[in-house]
């Protein structure tokens, strides 16, 4: 049985140049993006949060060399991949994410 969905929002991952937008939802064991147009290669992602080693503030970038917004977070995981989204209240979802990472 699927764990409740503890929050949820739209998001953008951005991987260099490269970005999709779609749904990111925290439940209480993962971290799922599901991207709107999943032909285009970037997602879905589906991650264990205990997988997660650092969550941290970083730079939404346009063309992936100019900053755009500072509403945006990476996710570092214990395999060394990170991947970096773009959402409103950034600081909100940093908090929800690192509650697992710092306990």
């Amino acid at each position: 049985m699927p764990d409740n969905v503890i929050k949820s929002s739209p998001a953008t991952l951005q991987d260099g140049a490269a970005k999709a937008d779609g749904k990111l939802s925290l439940t209480e064991s993962e971290v799922i993006f599901v991207p709107f147009n999943e032909g285009f290669g970037l997602g879905p992602y589906r991650f264990k949060r205990s997988e997660i080693t650092s969550v941290v503030k970083c730079l939404g970038k346009g063309g992936g060399i100019i900053p755009i917004t500072t509403e945006a977070f990476r996710v570092t995981l214990s395999n060394a991949l990170h991947y970096e989204f773009i959402v409103a209240d950034n600081e909100a979802w940093i908090a929800a994410l690192a509650e697992k990472v710092n306990s």
